[in-house]
């Protein structure tokens, strides 16, 4: 009968006939090595998404801010990722949000930054 081996490192298997790995630790890495590019889109937003969150609560320490759109660019907010679209009854106005951090466009490059 050939002998089963661990799917991570390739050991030796004692113990229950169903067993797949070693350890505990040979079972996550085979995993996370299995699953690495599965979530590495989802880790780029997150990260840009972060990044974002950020740069909104560093300018807008006040809960209303108004300010020029090459200032969030300078940051190196990236308006392309947002969590959020909100768009009031009663206006034709548009918030982005970054979770709870939001953003409008007014007229000449100004924005409004705002916390929900």
């Amino acid at each position: 009968m050939e002998e089963k081996r661990c799917l991570d490192c390739g050991e030796i298997l004692r113990g229950r006939v169903d067993k797949k790995f070693c350890s505990d630790q040979c079972r996550n890495n085979y995993n996370n090595r299995m699953h690495r590019d599965d979530f590495a889109v989802v880790r780029k937003v997150n990260a840009v998404l972060k990044s974002n969150y950020k740069i909104l609560c560093g300018l807008n320490q006040t809960g209303k801010t108004t300010l020029h759109r090459d200032r969030l660019l300078e940051a190196g907010f990236n308006f392309k990722y947002l969590t959020s679209i909100y768009k009031p009854k009663s206006s034709s106005n548009t918030y982005y949000f970054c979770y709870d951090q939001g953003y409008m466009e007014l007229e000449n490059g100004m924005f409004v930054l705002v916390k929900r």
